[in-house]
């Protein structure tokens, strides 16, 4: 706190601040004075008050990017990220858009292709954007953090994979102990790709498996068999991966309280360290690839309900712990130990650890997290190419955060993570006073404490057991924008 007040004297802009830090001990003195309490699901509050709204892996949402802020403001941004001679270290994000296969129910940015002419030339692009913005950086280049997503990161051939993490390593130092991840499909990888991935330095890894239930499986276009996951996470373990996570998805055509147990089943016998179980949102006007999905095959919302509720209820009986939303860990996994130590975080990438990061992003449409300011990289491969063979960085548009809004996405960050809110060393870091700053938003938050949801006293609001699944719509409530009367209908269900 001594260092917000030093720069709050010396005149320094304090939106350079990230304040995660200076409520962190806070939430770690009260957590290690009593145990996360047992979350309740309740389907008739979860009814209640399940609308649309956002996931809230970035305050302000990405939709709220404008264009304004461009290339240049970026590139201005990571020669000034130090401030009074601290500098954060960083976590790099590379987006690999590039599917052999499309399965229907997915959204992300990616690319149907067999073609490796196609992510050849794009790693070489890579390789542009990554000395570009190496270039541009002010301060130190260590790294703790590395994560491949996409698409299907191992599309790439074992070569192309050797050739884009020297590319990385040329240009940034990853540190020993960091923690470097990648998203894997079983079905394209053997035991071998697995020590080669070890071999280039990735500890941790993310299987899609989504659910092992042959009709869903069909009905959405992703025939994976359970032998060839269980190959992958053996051959993780026997490579020395640190944390093995599992994708599931809740809500998919086919899906049935019956089958997705059967799916628990062989999941809990897998063990994975973490999981993620994602709620399907059906877009078939906004996702092309969903209108191939019969909506007379999707489960009834009460069914939905059923099947989350069945997958709670087995996952913390078998002992993991309920994260928030829709991740758990096992206790000893490092997402468990960050949450009960304060230093849990959310960005692009779900929950995470390193809160204090500054996050690279490269490749077509990745999110990165700069200082007070969060850019988006052009979605295309045309436009992709055409903006760095001009020797312009690829930012399609971002967002500088306002003093109001790193206030708020302090709170928001700390409901999604920590369930609480320090109102003490909120307004310490922030130079508020809170009740009457959010006199509005405390207002609105009765209706969630006369229903248990959360608990408000004069030092914290703590979410309360009933209200651990509905922490987006906490978070809600502190949304100036959605508050400015934005529309909600944008967004997926919260649950």
């Amino acid at each position: 706190m001594l260092v917000c007040w030093k720069a709050w004297q010396s005149g320094i802009d304090l939106r350079q601040y990230d304040y995660q830090h200076f409520t962190a001990s806070c939430i770690i003195r009260r957590t290690l004075t009593m145990q996360f309490q047992e979350f309740i699901f309740d389907p008739q509050l979860i009814k209640r008050f399940d609308v649309n709204g956002p996931r809230y892996t970035s305050y302000p949402t990405a939709d709220r990017f404008v264009e304004a802020f461009n290339a240049d403001s970026y590139k201005s941004w990571l020669g000034r990220r130090t401030v009074e001679g601290a500098c954060r270290p960083l976590s790099l994000y590379v987006h690999l858009p590039f599917c052999n296969t499309i399965c229907y129910y997915c959204a992300c940015n990616k690319i149907i292709t067999k073609d490796h002419g196609r992510s050849a030339k794009y790693i070489k692009y890579l390789g542009r954007e990554l000395a570009m913005q190496a270039e541009a950086l002010e301060g130190g280049r260590d790294v703790v953090q590395l994560h491949w997503g996409g698409g299907t990161p191992t599309f790439l051939s074992n070569e192309e994979m050797t050739r884009l993490m020297e590319l990385i390593r040329s240009h940034f130092h990853l540190l020993p102990n960091g923690e470097y991840s990648i998203e894997v499909d079983p079905r394209k990888v053997d035991r071998e790709t697995v020590k080669l991935l070890a071999e280039l330095g990735f500890n941790r890894m993310s299987i899609g498996v989504q659910d092992f239930e042959p009709a869903v499986q069909k009905a959405v276009n992703r025939i994976q068999s359970l032998d060839e996951t269980r190959l992958v996470m053996d051959s993780a373990r026997e490579f020395g991966f640190h944390s093995i996570s599992m994708d599931l998805i809740y809500g998919l055509p086919k899906q049935n309280v019956i089958s997705f147990n059967h799916t628990l089943d062989e999941v809990l016998k897998l063990s994975p360290d973490r999981l993620s179980i994602y709620n399907y949102a059906h877009l078939p006007g906004l996702m092309k690839p969903q209108r191939r999905i019969q909506e007379s095959d999707l489960p009834s919302p009460d069914a939905k309900l059923q099947i989350l509720q069945l997958a709670i209820r087995r996952l913390t009986e078998a002992g993991y712990v309920f994260i928030g939303m829709d991740h758990f860990a096992k206790p000893e996994d490092e997402l468990a130990v960050a949450q009960r130590g304060g230093r849990l975080h959310r960005n692009f990438q779900g929950y995470s650890t390193h809160a204090e990061a500054d996050l690279l992003a490269f490749g077509v449409s990745a999110i990165g997290k700069v200082g007070p300011t969060y850019c988006q990289n052009v979605r295309t491969l045309d436009e992709y190419y055409d903006s760095l063979d001009r020797g312009v960085l690829p930012v399609m548009r971002g967002i500088e955060l306002t003093a109001d809004d790193l206030l708020r996405r302090s709170i928001i960050q700390a409901l999604m993570c920590q369930f609480q809110i320090p109102i003490e060393s909120i307004e310490i870091a922030h130079l508020i006073d809170f009740k009457s700053y959010f006199a509005d938003e405390l207002a609105d938050l009765r209706e969630m404490e006369q229903a248990e949801l959360l608990e408000i006293s004069d030092q914290w609001i703590t979410v309360l057991p009933k209200g651990r699944m509905l922490a987006r719509n906490i978070a809600m409530v502190f949304d100036r924008y959605l508050r400015s009367g934005r529309e909600k209908t944008r967004y997926s269900k919260v649950i």
